[in-house]
């Protein structure tokens, strides 16, 4: 996969945006960078993570009370800690600031329980075509991918979905910002990936897709204009 950015974005919903957005500018410390109207009844608030985005969509409809995703934590790597510091949001998202080097983590890492390791180490490996690094600290039963400089860990969990839904409280989607969303969409569908739904053009900003792994959970591959120049469909 040809990253347009380096590292990955990820992103939730959430019903109540006030105390979500003072926890994660004022306890958290990320700088709040625009809000991007998507469509009527959803806004996205976004703030830099690190160069990587938090998207955090305000839904003016009441979000369905889904099981969790896969996606189970944020990790953002902050100077001067001698050790992980673990937060909750108001939504339940979990996050923890670590010390630079944790897992291999410089920026942000994102932690997954899944039902198979190896199941999901052949999609990152074949599907995303992502290289696989083995910090020291990692465990044994973990496996960890490197998307431009964010870390991707995974490891089993019993509670893990089969079926991840998109809509819903908690962690929800990762994005992959890529310079052909078609070609890497059909690459992914190719190699044993489903398909969440096909490459569309969103206006002058993007032209994005969705695509999904062993477990279901989602993943936006995303072709923004003000990465890549152009949002014409390159080559399925």
């Amino acid at each position: 996969m040809k990253l347009a950015k380096p590292r990955i974005d990820i992103g939730f919903a959430t019903n109540n945006a006030p105390p979500v957005l003072a926890f994660w500018q004022d306890e958290i410390g990320l700088p709040f960078d625009h809000t991007q109207p998507i469509r009527r009844g959803h806004r996205q608030h976004r703030h830099d993570l690190r160069g990587s985005v938090l998207k955090i969509n305000q839904m003016y409809e009441t979000l369905p009370d889904n099981p969790p995703s896969g996606y189970r934590e944020l990790l953002i790597a902050r100077e001067g800690l001698s050790q992980a510091v673990a937060h909750v949001d108001p939504e339940g998202n979990r996050v923890a600031l670590v010390p630079p080097g944790r897992f291999g983590i410089q920026r942000i890492g994102i932690r997954l329980g899944v039902r198979d390791v190896a199941a999901h180490a052949r999609f990152y490996a074949e599907a995303l075509q992502l290289p696989e690094i083995a910090p020291a600290d990692l465990g044994a039963d973990a496996r960890a991918f490197l998307a431009g400089d964010t870390v991707l860990v995974v490891a089993p969990a019993a509670d893990a979905p089969d079926d991840a839904a998109f809509d819903g409280k908690g962690w929800r989607y990762i994005t992959f910002q890529v310079f052909a969303v078609d070609r890497e969409h059909a690459h992914v569908l190719a190699h044993g990936g489903r398909e969440g739904y096909a490459p569309v053009t969103l206006g002058t900003t993007a032209r994005i897709s969705m695509v999904r792994d062993p477990d279901g959970n989602w993943i936006e591959l995303s072709q923004r204009a003000s990465l890549t120049g152009s949002l014409e469909p390159v080559g399925a």
